[in-house]
């Protein structure tokens, strides 16, 4: 078990009302880790909220579109006067869901924005005191679509690419300070956003995560970066991993047509 003080006093968790977000807090608000919530639906991040001061912890919450230009000044300004020892960017959805040469350049930009640019400025942030301090933890949440192309994931795919690159060099850069850093790669997950879609989680064969194991992965996992394949799915990556990308690309896509209930089809 993950000694979660090592990441104290306070953490903060962007995307933290529902899903996976929600039970990294329930679980280190029982650790006794104070929590700065984020996430754009003031309802679910206060019902979260209130379900882990519960369990008698200090929590704060900021409503915030983390693709808006203010969005980093206003995050870090609400934890000015607090020690951050662990930041969770579990913010990370695909908000453009189209073709790329269909969809509008501006709507990609926010997809680029919210998996990528306010990532980068949170992290950067938080990890220089925890440099300093020789003590902390940065958890990224990746997914499985950023090891290989997927239609209607151009640019989704690509920022997850990124990410898990991202995580492997910081991880490098900080191992010699104490300073924890993972990418956790999810596949599908039961959370409410996955629910929304229209995943179909009844497709012989697919392997459905539940966000408290996943959770529980993360934080298990967080002191053995660089990176950790959640819900059982290493195999699948590993096969993604193919040299022969057409071959994989091509068999990924046609298992991918039946989990979206043959959403562009091609």
């Amino acid at each position: 078990m993950t000694d979660l003080s090592h990441y104290g006093p306070w953490a903060v968790i962007a995307g933290g009302s529902e899903g996976v977000g929600a039970e990294f807090a329930r679980r280190l608000a029982s650790a006794g880790v104070n929590l700065v919530l984020l996430a754009r639906k003031p309802g679910p991040l206060e019902a979260t909220a209130d379900e882990c001061r519960g369990l008698g912890v200090d929590v704060r919450t900021l409503a915030v579109d983390l693709t808006a230009a203010d969005a980093v000044s206003r995050v870090t300004g609400l934890t000015a006067d607090l020690e951050v020892g662990l930041l969770i960017y579990n913010a990370g959805a695909n908000t453009c869901s189209e073709e790329f040469l269909d969809g509008p350049l501006p709507e990609f930009q926010r997809v680029i924005d919210l998996n990528i640019t306010t990532m980068l400025a949170l992290v950067q942030h938080y990890g220089r005191p925890m440099r300093e301090r020789r003590r902390g933890g940065i958890l990224m949440v990746g997914s499985m679509a950023g090891y290989l192309g997927s239609v209607r994931h151009t640019v989704y795919g690509g920022v997850k690419a990124f990410g898990r690159i991202f995580a492997e060099s910081l991880w490098l850069e900080l191992r010699d300070y104490d300073v924890h850093v993972l990418e956790l790669v999810l596949g599908v997950t039961r959370t409410p956003a996955m629910e929304r879609v229209g995943l179909n989680f009844d497709v012989p064969g697919l392997r459905v995560a539940e966000p408290a194991d996943v959770a529980r992965e993360g934080l298990e996992q967080l002191p053995n970066g660089p990176v950790y394949v959640a819900g059982g799915n290493a195999d699948d990556v590993a096969r993604r991993n193919d040299p022969d990308r057409a071959k994989v690309v091509l068999g990924t896509h046609q298992f991918m047509q039946k989990l979206l209930g043959g959403k562009g089809t091609r």
